[in-house]
């Protein structure tokens, strides 16, 4: 049998790619299953720095499996809150290339990532509403990056709605001419190769949890932090090779 889900590593970045064009890599059992596992090796796997989510075909992801929904009775949701939960609480930085279009459960998948990057081409629609059902699962991710506005304006109403639009109200982080989403997407994990392994993990939990904290207390906790971050060995090494102008050793060398 054939697998919905690939994997690859190679300078430091693993790639894990939604592989079941004929459904328009719709979101069913087996293939969150193969998604789940892929995440699991891609977060285990030393040698990985960064992780990329991309898909074949001109659809990155349709959402649920109707079909196979409407053949079991049951929604088939067993794995997606694991899936979504692997992708926001990575230590490693999640960089989500669609090479298309994105729909509905879909777009879970896009807002769980650090960061999203999509074709100018590619469209975008909470299409829940209008058959019934509601964007439930996907609400927890899609709220921590749309306004309010925004997600009740595209929640509500099903609207299809273009990539320039989406990096507007904040899901995604760039649109480009599909000529250029490879350099683009190579650029983000070239970036984030530059930056401390552990100081990316902390930084993520940072940007989202410290909004949250009282001004005081956010003070307070951060020098704490500050403290720790410039006495750990991963700062140490940082500061020496600033010092001595040379790359720390986490960053890749050339060749």
């Amino acid at each position: 049998m054939t697998d919905l889900v690939h994997r690859e590593l190679a300078g430091g970045v693993a790639t894990i790619t939604l592989d079941s064009p004929p459904n328009r890599n719709a979101l069913s059992s087996r293939l969150l299953a193969e998604l789940a596992d892929r995440l699991r090796w891609a977060l285990a796997e030393p040698e990985a720095r960064v992780v990329v989510l991309t898909a074949t075909g001109h659809v990155f992801c349709s959402g649920a499996d109707i079909k196979e929904q409407r053949a079991s009775g049951a929604p088939v949701t067993a794995s997606f809150p694991e899936v979504l939960e692997l992708i926001w609480e990575s230590p490693k930085p999640v960089i989500c290339r669609l090479n298309g279009t994105a729909r509905a459960g879909g777009l879970g998948l896009v807002a769980a990532c650090d960061f999203a990057i999509a074709p100018l081409t590619a469209s975008f629609a909470f299409t829940e509403v209008r058959i019934g059902v509601a964007p439930a699962m996907i609400a927890v991710p899609v709220l921590r990056r749309l306004s309010a506005r925004a997600a009740a304006e595209y929640f509500l109403t099903g609207e299809v709605f273009d990539a320039a639009r989406a990096v507007e109200i904040g899901l995604l982080s760039a649109a480009v001419a599909p000529e250029g989403l490879d350099a683009t997407v190579a650029r983000y994990a070239e970036m984030l190769m530059k930056g401390g392994p552990e100081a990316l993990a902390i930084t993520k939990r940072l940007v989202r949890e410290v909004p949250a904290m009282s001004f005081r207390g956010g003070l307070q906790r951060m020098t704490e932090l500050s403290a720790e971050r410039f006495t750990s060995a991963e700062g140490q090494e940082g500061i020496a090779a600033f010092m001595a102008k040379r790359p720390p050793e986490w960053v890749p060398r050339e060749g």
